[in-house]
């Protein structure tokens, strides 16, 4: 067993590599750009919505009331008639990456946090590379990928965009590994 502290270094270094590893694919790779599609007749969109001042959050529409207002007449039509939607509203404003890169790279320290645990309980200090770098690799492929699977399955979200994004995972889990397995305490 390998306690959390010592493995400081390695969940450092990982999110330190990780954290630029998604920096390329996002800003270098193509790949992504078609993630978000622009809704017909945008600004027009934005016009209407402007003038309901909804404030940050999420939202569904229609929305039922409850387990039993999902089966109501009136529900229903609303579903069929459409547009049925779940979008996210953000504050206006131009936009601001720092918090949303800080946020970013405390998660990647809590997956490395995470990954550390449970490596270091499967695993003794002098293990070899091979099995730190399965371990840890699968842990950190689980911890950015499978989550965003259920956006798929109950929103809807696009499986183009949630399978590109569980390759990313596999990429930034591959990087972690790899940095477990060469950092690993002797």
């Amino acid at each position: 067993m390998v306690s959390i502290l010592s493995l400081c270094v390695p969940i450092l270094v990982s999110a330190v590599i990780v954290f630029f590893a998604s920096f390329l694919i996002h800003m270098v790779l193509p790949y992504h750009r078609s993630d978000f599609r622009a809704v017909p007749a945008e600004d027009e969109v934005m016009e209407a919505l402007r003038k309901f001042n909804i404030p940050p959050g999420d939202y569904m529409l229609p929305r039922p009331s409850g387990p039993a207002g999902m089966r109501s007449p009136e529900f229903v039509a609303k579903m069929s008639r459409g547009p049925v939607a779940t979008m996210t509203v953000m504050k206006p404003g131009p936009p601001s990456m720092g918090s949303n890169l800080l946020q970013w790279f405390l998660y990647l320290l809590m997956v490395g946090v995470l990954t550390a645990y449970i490596t270091g309980r499967a695993l003794g200090a002098g293990s070899s590379y091979l099995p730190v770098f399965r371990i840890a690799g699968a842990t950190a492929f689980i911890a950015h990928s499978i989550g965003a699977w259920p956006s798929s399955i109950w929103y809807k979200r696009a499986w183009s965009t949630t399978l590109k994004n569980t390759f990313d995972g596999l990429v930034y889990g591959l990087l972690t590994a790899g940095t477990f397995g060469w950092l690993w305490p002797k």
